[in-house]
């Protein structure tokens, strides 16, 4: 194809994508009630997406640099212990893992004796702020935690293999200038790991949010049982179906910068 007829498709490409871009405008336009309506509840349950993924990428991030060193010590019962962490999670579904730790060890713990939603209430109480703990607090404990074990599960592998793709000759080499093994670890092959592990990390952090979705069966007040209790009493469908569009732009405001960040820190990297 010519340049002449390139140029003609990228117009007409650019022409397209205006037109669309005017029509989804236009679209949110004529909702525009709803809009302003519904959007102090859909912020509402943003903020609390946002502090559920920032807690729940922490705890996972603890618990995949605890996995990737499990997975690569020299003592046997810990790098099997590690392995069958990682391959029991990542072979099941994440939703039966919050429900196993809701209803399963929930339950259990409970008949222990231990109820973290007590437990964050009478703390809450000691600083005058136990209204801050809300009646579905045990719903986000346990789904924080089901979170935080399956991502750990998937960052375990991307920690282990930014570590394996240092080379080993600098850690020998460090070791023979006195370095301690756990000197080296820290001063020699994490700086390094780092830097390889920060495009998949980002990625898997984005997908973390958008799972943060599954804690709407615990009743959690966050952006997508937020966006079902504003669109399920919605009688007409137009209606109801932009209600869950409304939502779901929340998810993309949040997601998208974090996608454009893993990119450039892709390109980044491979050139670097």
């Amino acid at each position: 194809m010519n340049k002449r007829g390139t140029k003609g498709l990228n117009s007409l490409f650019f022409i397209a994508l205006t037109v669309v871009i005017f029509g989804f405008f236009y679209y949110l336009y004529s909702f525009k009630p709803l809009i302003i309506l519904y959007l102090p509840f859909l912020l509402q349950g943003t903020v609390a997406t946002i502090i559920i993924s920032l807690v729940s990428i922490v705890l996972a991030t603890l618990l995949g640099f605890g996995g990737a060193l499990g997975r690569l010590s020299s003592y046997v019962p810990i790098r099997w212990l590690a392995t069958l962490y990682v391959e029991v999670i990542r072979g099941t579904p994440v939703l039966v893992q919050l429900l196993i730790w809701y209803y399963g060890f929930g339950n259990l713990l409970s008949s222990l004796g231990f109820n973290p939603y007590t437990i964050a209430f009478q703390l809450m109480t000691v600083l005058q702020n136990n209204s801050l703990v809300p009646d579905s607090f045990n719903g986000f404990f346990y789904g924080v935690i089901g979170l935080s074990f399956n991502y750990g599960a998937y960052l375990t592998e991307v920690f282990r293999s930014g570590i394996e793709s240092v080379p080993r000759g600098q850690s020998e080499a460090a070791l023979s200038l006195g370095f301690t093994p756990w000197h080296t670890l820290r001063r020699i092959v994490l700086p390094q790991a780092i830097r390889l592990t920060i495009p998949p990390f980002t990625n898997y952090f984005i997908t973390l949010i958008q799972d943060s979705a599954l804690l709407s069966t615990f009743a959690i007040t966050e952006l997508e049982q937020q966006t079902y209790a504003l669109a399920f009493p919605q009688v007409d469908a137009n209606k109801k179906l932009f209600v869950f569009v409304y939502g779901a732009l929340f998810y993309l405001i949040i997601c998208y910068p974090l996608s454009l960040l893993a990119r450039y820190l892709e390109r980044r990297m491979a050139r670097g």
